[in-house]
């Protein structure tokens, strides 16, 4: 188990960077760059090692949302981001992504009355932001159905969603 950005020491220190509301006026491409350098060091220092001992991996956000933040919310060229990911990583690839998707709206909502309540330089953006973002990961869904497999949040509790992502991640497993 792992999350972006983050995972290892120096991971941990990028995320610091890159969600400190301190840093709101960060450009784009440094940004960029950051989220690149960060996924680098969590394949090298994990995820190839695990691998290599046939172990699954399962990472909180990855080089798609690179694409959906980056790309979509940012405006940065696709094809600039997609030759920083081969750098970054070597050209893995999830096998799976699921795409647990809401309005924007919504998502915004439920994360205000969260307990954790988070409020990162993302997280502040304005809705608009948000809303490109959404649409980003779900053009990868549809360019890609069957590597990204969307759930709709928006109704139904936890234990019903949990079970739908259980459900197809065993699917792949098998």
């Amino acid at each position: 188990m792992t999350a972006e950005p983050g995972g290892t020491l120096i991971g941990q220190r990028i995320r610091e960077v890159l969600l400190s509301p301190e840093h709101k006026g960060m450009d784009p491409v440094t940004e960029l760059l950051l989220y690149n350098a960060s996924r680098s060091r969590l394949i090298s220092e994990l995820i190839r090692p695990a691998l290599k001992e046939g172990k699954v991996v399962i990472s909180d956000r990855f080089s798609d949302s690179t694409v959906a933040y980056q790309g979509y919310g940012r405006g940065i060229s696709l094809r600039t981001i997609s030759a920083l990911d081969r750098i970054a990583t070597g050209g893995l690839k999830p096998d799976l992504t699921i795409l647990l998707d809401l309005p924007a709206e919504e998502g915004l909502r439920r994360n205000r009355k969260d307990t954790k309540k988070k409020e990162d330089r993302l997280e502040l953006e304005r809705i608009e932001f948000h809303k490109r973002v959404r649409v980003g990961f779900l053009e990868m869904q549809k360019k890609e159905p069957e590597r990204v497999r969307k759930i709709d949040v928006s109704r139904g509790g936890m234990e019903e969603i949990h079970k739908k992502v259980v459900e197809i991640v065993e699917g792949i497993l098998r």
